[in-house]
């Protein structure tokens, strides 16, 4: 009930209450939800999971903001460097690309035999990963790094490195 009557304590119901000031506010959300937390570029943390040939750069998460849901971070790739192979258990990644002309390689598993396939990217392409796919980031320019930015529906970085494309050493819970 927004404007209506509120007794003593300023409750307007089981939900919100009207500050002093007569502000409507959540009446039992914890202080965590109730700031907005900022992360300038000098705040990103390297101390995440990597994989050989790229970066990783951590901004939101549960360790840097309390995230409960949601992993946000950068991925540098030098020139002329391919990354690992690897995937990200069951989490779903979103890839915003910044700079450079990263190549995603996967292996496409949907035909008669599979098939390596490349998705070849440009700055303000967006790549959506599924999980447990196993896949490569490569930088084929030998002059400029790629940056993209990353967000995961976990708020850790979960990454298993592998040696290879396929699925051999993937294993998804049932």
């Amino acid at each position: 009930m927004v404007g209506g009557a509120t007794g003593h304590s300023g409750r307007v119901t089981d939900d919100v209450v009207r500050s002093p000031s007569g502000v409507l506010v959540p009446a039992s959300i914890d202080p965590f939800h109730r700031v907005l937390h900022h992360v300038a570029p000098s705040g990103l943390v390297g101390g995440t999971a990597q994989t050989s040939g790229m970066r990783r750069r951590e901004a939101i998460s549960g360790a840097t903001v309390g995230a409960r849901n949601l992993w946000m971070g950068q991925t540098h790739v030098p020139g002329s460097t391919n990354s690992g192979n690897h995937h990200h258990g069951a989490s779903e990644t979103a890839i915003y690309v910044v700079s450079g002309t990263p190549r995603f390689v996967f292996l496409d598993v949907e035909g008669d035999e599979p098939v390596e396939r490349v998705v070849q990217t440009a700055p303000g392409d967006y790549v959506f990963v599924p999980p447990w796919v196993p896949h490569r980031e490569e930088n084929p320019d030998p002059d400029v790094e790629a940056v993209v930015v990353i967000a995961r529906t976990t708020q850790e970085a979960v990454v298993v490195n592998l040696a290879g494309l396929d699925w051999a050493e993937v294993v998804v819970p049932g």
